[in-house]
């Protein structure tokens, strides 16, 4: 059996919601076309409770996968939630989803509207021509709580089937900068594939000898490096144990920079736009990040440099992006280094936050009724910061 695997569409995106809505339904209708079932580990949506067009976005694209003649189908599932179809589409929900305990999240609502089989916190078994694939999913939930999750729920393989372990977490041999994170040999044993979400660039690895693929987000969200790359999807063969990546029509992301290097204002600013020349000559409206360095002509100062200007100026033929030089507000030199040297660049800039938040409840000995990330969630969730605390204060009150 051919299994797809697609992640991290983050549907509503604000900064590039029609790329996301167009690339989530580019990846599903030819992950369609390409295998028998799609798995999708995670961040379907990009916030908690999308808005009405957003959910609409989406019941659109999976109705149009429900309507599919597909040779596979769910023949048994055992998950926190009842399936309502059985058609082979096959989701958790992610960290971007995640809600209360007790709350209904968007991707269980997809569920419920019989468009998919979310297999949180359980699985389903899909079948064709006799053969049989076990999906175990576990959502996206707070790292520190994950491995506590694994233990209780002690996901196991099932026997007669090609078994996949599905999960929406970091890994900490990609991201080693918290010790919540999971070691991939922490992960249940006996499972024939491993899929992640979560990590917006393409990874290829191994968890207790066997593959743990990870596709990568498709659309752009970060701005970072490593999302350079191609976007796309993975295609596992159950029989051959052999995977391709698909890759599909996405915006171009081009990283470029320019150095001060001693430069006068108006000298950085030309730059600059020789810089962002270079990336428009592969066509398309691209997003062109611009990383600037070093330290501008005695006389001169940064803020002299127009950014806002220069990127103005490439309105309809780029999106530009301009870091600015020198790393402000990093609270520790180890965490500025690392910010320097690149060693973060794959790392959600919220999870970098949470970790950082958690190092100081740790140092405080924090110990209040509700978990230091679900505190986190409250604190960040809402745009106004009274609101926030007020709903933070009224949960901690409420234990």
């Amino acid at each position: 059996m051919k299994i797809a695997i697609a992640s991290d569409f983050h549907l509503g995106y604000e900064r590039f919601r029609k790329d996301a809505f167009e690339q989530c339904q580019a990846a599903l209708s030819e992950a369609a076309e390409a295998a028998d079932a799609i798995v999708i580990p995670g961040d379907i949506f990009d916030m908690r409770a999308p808005k009405p067009d957003v959910i609409a976005e989406a019941i659109n694209i999976f109705r149009n996968l429900s309507k599919r003649q597909w040779k596979a189908a769910v023949v048994e599932a055992s998950a926190a939630n009842k399936a309502y179809t059985s058609v082979p589409v096959l989701a958790i929900p992610g960290t971007h989803e995640r809600r209360a305990r007790g709350a209904e999240n968007a991707v269980t609502l997809l569920g419920l509207a019989g468009l998919l089989v979310d297999v949180s916190d359980g699985y389903a078994v899909i079948e064709k021509g006799g053969e049989r694939v076990m999906v175990y999913g576990i959502g996206g939930i707070a790292e520190e709580r994950f491995r506590d999750v694994l233990k209780s729920l002690s996901p196991k393989p099932k026997e007669g089937c090609f078994s996949i372990f599905v999960f929406h977490q970091s890994v900490h041999e990609l991201l080693p900068f918290s010790d919540d994170f999971v070691y991939t040999d922490e992960l249940p044993k006996g499972f024939d594939l491993y899929v992640d979400g979560h990590i917006h660039n393409r990874v290829e690895t191994e968890s207790h000898g066997k593959h743990l693929l990870i596709p990568g987000s498709t659309v752009l969200t970060q701005l970072k490096a490593m999302e350079q790359e191609p976007k796309g999807f993975f295609v596992f063969d159950t029989k051959s144990g052999k995977y391709e990546f698909h890759r599909i029509k996405s915006r171009r992301f081009v990283v470029v920079h320019a150095e001060a290097n001693g430069k006068s204002a108006d000298e950085l600013e030309s730059a600059i736009r020789e810089a962002i020349d270079t990336a428009l000559s592969g066509g398309g409206v691209p997003v062109v990040r611009v990383e600037v360095g070093g330290k501008v002509g005695n006389g001169a100062r940064n803020i002299d440099v127009d950014y806002n200007r220069v990127a103005k100026a490439y309105e309809g033929r780029a999106v530009v992006d301009i870091v600015k030089p020198g790393i402000e507000g990093v609270e520790h030199d180890s965490d500025a280094d690392a910010l320097r040297k690149g060693e973060l660049e794959s790392m959600p800039v919220k999870d970098y936050g949470l970790g950082l938040f958690l190092k100081k409840l740790k140092v405080s000995k924090y110990n209040l009724p509700i978990s230091a990330s679900q505190l986190f969630d409250l604190l960040s969730a809402d745009t106004s910061k009274d609101k926030a605390v007020k709903t933070a204060l009224e949960k901690l009150l409420a234990e």
